[in-house]
């Protein structure tokens, strides 16, 4: 007789992070055959009025999101593309000539007020504006000349898990249309995160190793760095542990002193370019006998102290990020359990954060 396994409680610690990590494939379908047509129109009318260069706005979560886009305006797109200081506008009541610029502002809920009023003033002052949010009705929509919404349905967890990768896979379907571009790139990418949310239990077993950690690294290169960012501000806002990231160049540049055997580093090793930036600073972490965790290909992963295999082989180097983040977000889960938290609801924190 085969037992029935007790069924999970309904008030379990990160019952609903959880859920919404495992909601990511759905999502990501519904952008590529619901969503990808809007996103494509709306890129190409952007398009066609041919901007100067490109502005990203956005905070938390939705900042990294922005950064993932930099790479994708810069390298697929040709144009020059910086993150704003939204405070020269909202506390120094700068008024930039912002004629012909496309600005993008990404927000998750599209209701803080800071990026509302930066939105509004760079479409004063010229721009052309794009909000990215997962509200269509939200007063960051309002604003906006253009809108494009990620699709993602109601997001619970404070820690943003779904909408992030939502964001990331309507950012790269905008820069591919602005490029005329199909997109194609993602269409694996819903069955390859689902096979990433299976492996949950080998997540679980590298997650005994930071269970009383005191501080991480998180490091990678070109389109991973966003991915350690968002992987660092995880860890911090469910587990509380200081997580530190670093573009792998900058880490040469004089944080490497700090690592040690004791404090653990993880390398996010994309398949590619940026992957090959990285190897000498894997390089000088081996060698500094530091306690590496490597998320990339098995090559990297069996040179280090432990990992985890991303299956991107043969995936285009810039839609990796949105595999790269999934099983951090894994172990941002299972680390902050192991400490006998709950992810769901950290300490401090709103799920709309109302910055001035």
């Amino acid at each position: 007789m085969t037992a029935t396994p007790p069924a999970r409680r309904t008030d379990a610690p990160g019952r609903i992070m959880s859920r919404e990590m495992g909601e990511q494939p759905a999502v990501l379908r519904r952008i590529l055959e619901g969503g990808a047509p809007d996103i494509r129109r709306v890129a190409q009318e952007i398009a066609a009025r041919e901007p100067r260069f490109v502005l990203l706005t956005a905070r938390g979560t939705s900042d990294n999101a922005a950064l993932y886009a930099k790479y994708l305006v810069e390298i697929r797109f040709g144009l020059p593309c910086g993150l704003t200081s939204m405070s020269t506008i909202t506390a120094y009541g700068a008024r930039p000539d912002l004629t012909d610029v496309l600005v993008i502002t990404v927000s998750q809920s599209g209701g803080s007020p800071d990026l509302v009023a930066s939105t509004r003033a760079a479409r004063q002052a010229g721009a052309i504006t794009l909000a990215v949010t997962n509200n269509p009705d939200s007063p960051l929509a309002g604003v906006a000349e253009y809108h494009l919404d990620i699709l993602a349905g109601p997001e619970k967890a404070l820690p943003a898990t779904k909408t992030y990768t939502a964001s990331l896979l309507a950012l790269y379907l905008f820069v591919e249309g602005l490029r005329g571009g199909d997109g194609s790139a993602a269409q694996p990418l819903p069955g390859l995160v689902q096979q990433l949310l299976a492996r949950q239990g080998e997540v679980r077993a590298l997650a005994g190793r930071y269970r009383f950690a005191e501080r991480m690294v998180i490091t990678s290169r070109g389109y991973g760095y966003p991915t350690a960012k968002e992987a660092a501000l995880k860890l911090m806002e469910t587990s509380y542990i200081p997580a530190l990231s670093y573009s792998g160049a900058d880490l040469l540049h004089g944080p490497l002193a700090m690592v040690d055997n004791v404090s653990p580093v993880i390398a996010v090793v994309t398949e590619g370019r940026g992957g090959e930036a990285l190897q000498p600073v894997l390089d000088r972490l081996r060698g500094r006998g530091a306690d590496l965790v490597v998320f990339g290909p098995r090559r990297q992963v069996e040179e280090a102290s432990a990992g985890f295999v991303l299956p991107t082989e043969g995936v285009a180097e810039e839609v990796q990020p949105i595999l790269e983040i999934v099983p951090l977000q894994l172990l941002a889960y299972e680390v902050t359990i192991a400490r006998g938290q709950d992810p769901d609801a950290p300490r401090a924190l709103a799920k709309v954060t109302e910055t001035r």
